[in-house]
Protein backbone atom coordinates (compact mmCIF):
# COMPACT_ATOMS: atom_id res chain seq x y z
CA UNK A 1 0.00 0.00 0.00
CA UNK A 2 0.95 3.62 -1.18
CA UNK A 3 1.87 5.65 1.70
CA UNK A 4 1.67 9.71 1.56
CA UNK A 5 2.70 12.45 3.70
CA UNK A 6 0.86 15.47 3.40
CA UNK A 7 1.55 18.78 5.36
CA UNK A 8 -1.36 20.41 6.91
CA UNK A 9 -2.09 23.52 7.79
CA UNK A 10 -4.55 25.17 10.51
CA UNK A 11 -4.44 28.31 9.89
CA UNK A 12 -5.89 31.00 12.47
CA UNK A 13 -6.75 34.17 11.38
CA UNK A 14 -8.72 36.56 14.17
CA UNK A 15 -10.11 33.96 16.16
CA UNK A 16 -11.11 31.78 13.61
CA UNK A 17 -9.61 29.15 11.04
CA UNK A 18 -9.29 28.76 7.06
CA UNK A 19 -10.59 25.28 5.71
CA UNK A 20 -11.36 24.39 1.98
CA UNK A 21 -13.56 22.75 -0.08
CA UNK A 22 -12.43 19.85 -2.46
CA UNK A 23 -13.25 19.99 -5.84
CA UNK A 24 -16.60 17.49 -6.70
CA UNK A 25 -14.48 15.60 -8.70
CA UNK A 26 -11.47 15.06 -6.46
CA UNK A 27 -11.08 11.85 -4.32
CA UNK A 28 -13.51 12.63 -1.17
CA UNK A 29 -14.83 15.60 -3.71
CA UNK A 30 -17.18 17.96 -1.90
CA UNK A 31 -15.32 17.42 1.72
CA UNK A 32 -14.05 20.23 4.20
CA UNK A 33 -10.25 20.44 4.83
CA UNK A 34 -7.08 22.47 5.99
CA UNK A 35 -5.13 23.58 3.21
CA UNK A 36 -1.83 21.25 2.56
CA UNK A 37 -0.63 18.42 0.49
CA UNK A 38 1.78 15.92 -0.25
CA UNK A 39 5.31 16.43 0.32
CA UNK A 40 8.06 16.09 -2.72
CA UNK A 41 11.10 14.05 -2.46
CA UNK A 42 13.62 15.62 0.12
CA UNK A 43 11.55 18.71 1.11
CA UNK A 44 11.16 18.98 5.04
CA UNK A 45 7.69 19.23 6.22
CA UNK A 46 7.50 23.26 6.84
CA UNK A 47 8.66 23.74 3.34
CA UNK A 48 5.66 21.36 1.90
CA UNK A 49 3.77 23.64 3.87
CA UNK A 50 4.80 26.71 2.35
CA UNK A 51 4.60 25.17 -0.72
CA UNK A 52 1.29 23.88 -0.59
CA UNK A 53 -0.34 26.82 0.98
CA UNK A 54 0.87 29.03 -1.57
CA UNK A 55 -0.07 26.53 -4.71
CA UNK A 56 -3.51 25.72 -2.57
CA UNK A 57 -5.03 29.07 -1.22
CA UNK A 58 -1.98 31.72 -2.29
CA UNK A 59 -1.60 32.63 1.59
CA UNK A 60 1.68 32.55 3.87
CA UNK A 61 1.32 31.64 7.35
CA UNK A 62 3.80 31.05 10.18
CA UNK A 63 4.13 27.71 11.95
CA UNK A 64 3.31 28.37 15.67
CA UNK A 65 3.19 24.50 16.97
CA UNK A 66 2.88 21.52 15.81
CA UNK A 67 -0.04 19.33 16.14
CA UNK A 68 -0.75 15.22 16.79
CA UNK A 69 0.11 13.80 13.38
CA UNK A 70 -2.36 11.40 12.55
CA UNK A 71 -2.10 8.19 10.05
CA UNK A 72 -4.94 6.96 8.78
CA UNK A 73 -5.48 3.94 6.31
CA UNK A 74 -7.52 3.92 3.00
CA UNK A 75 -8.35 1.34 0.86
CA UNK A 76 -5.65 2.47 -1.42
CA UNK A 77 -3.19 4.64 0.32
CA UNK A 78 -1.84 5.38 4.32
CA UNK A 79 -2.18 9.07 4.77
CA UNK A 80 0.34 10.47 7.58
CA UNK A 81 -0.82 13.96 8.20
CA UNK A 82 1.12 16.56 10.13
CA UNK A 83 -0.88 19.54 10.86
CA UNK A 84 0.52 22.29 12.21
CA UNK A 85 -1.09 25.63 13.71
CA UNK A 86 -0.46 28.46 12.09
CA UNK A 87 -1.02 32.10 12.18
CA UNK A 88 -1.93 33.94 9.07
CA UNK A 89 1.03 36.54 7.46
CA UNK A 90 -0.17 37.84 4.12
CA UNK A 91 -2.67 36.74 1.63
CA UNK A 92 -6.16 36.78 1.23
CA UNK A 93 -7.34 32.86 0.58
CA UNK A 94 -7.94 32.49 -2.96
CA UNK A 95 -9.96 29.09 -3.80
CA UNK A 96 -7.44 28.29 -6.35
CA UNK A 97 -6.86 24.66 -5.89
CA UNK A 98 -10.12 23.76 -3.99
CA UNK A 99 -13.70 24.81 -5.06
CA UNK A 100 -14.07 27.87 -1.66
CA UNK A 101 -12.34 28.78 1.05
CA UNK A 102 -13.96 29.77 4.88
CA UNK A 103 -12.84 31.37 7.65
CA UNK A 104 -14.66 29.61 10.45
CA UNK A 105 -15.06 29.84 14.26
CA UNK A 106 -13.05 26.59 15.51
CA UNK A 107 -16.62 25.77 16.97
CA UNK A 108 -18.18 25.23 13.64
CA UNK A 109 -16.16 23.08 12.52
CA UNK A 110 -18.32 19.96 12.90
CA UNK A 111 -20.97 21.50 11.16
CA UNK A 112 -18.78 20.61 7.88
CA UNK A 113 -18.08 17.27 6.51
CA UNK A 114 -14.44 16.57 6.78
CA UNK A 115 -12.34 12.91 5.64
CA UNK A 116 -12.58 10.62 7.94
CA UNK A 117 -8.71 10.81 9.00
CA UNK A 118 -9.41 14.27 10.36
CA UNK A 119 -11.55 13.45 13.41
CA UNK A 120 -9.22 13.84 15.87
CA UNK A 121 -8.03 16.71 14.33
CA UNK A 122 -10.58 18.67 14.36
CA UNK A 123 -11.27 17.83 18.56
CA UNK A 124 -7.62 19.00 18.69
CA UNK A 125 -8.02 22.00 16.36
CA UNK A 126 -11.17 23.22 19.16
CA UNK A 127 -9.07 22.63 22.22
CA UNK A 128 -6.09 24.84 20.38
CA UNK A 129 -8.08 27.40 19.46
CA UNK A 130 -9.52 27.92 22.61
CA UNK A 131 -6.47 28.44 24.21
CA UNK A 132 -6.03 31.44 21.76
Amino acid sequence: MERVDAAIGVVKRLGRVLICQRKTDDTLGDFWEFPGGKCETGESLQECLARELMEEVAIKARVVRKLTPIEHDYPDVCVRLHPFLCEHVEGEAMAIECQRTKWVEASELSGYQFPPANESLLEEVVRAMNRT
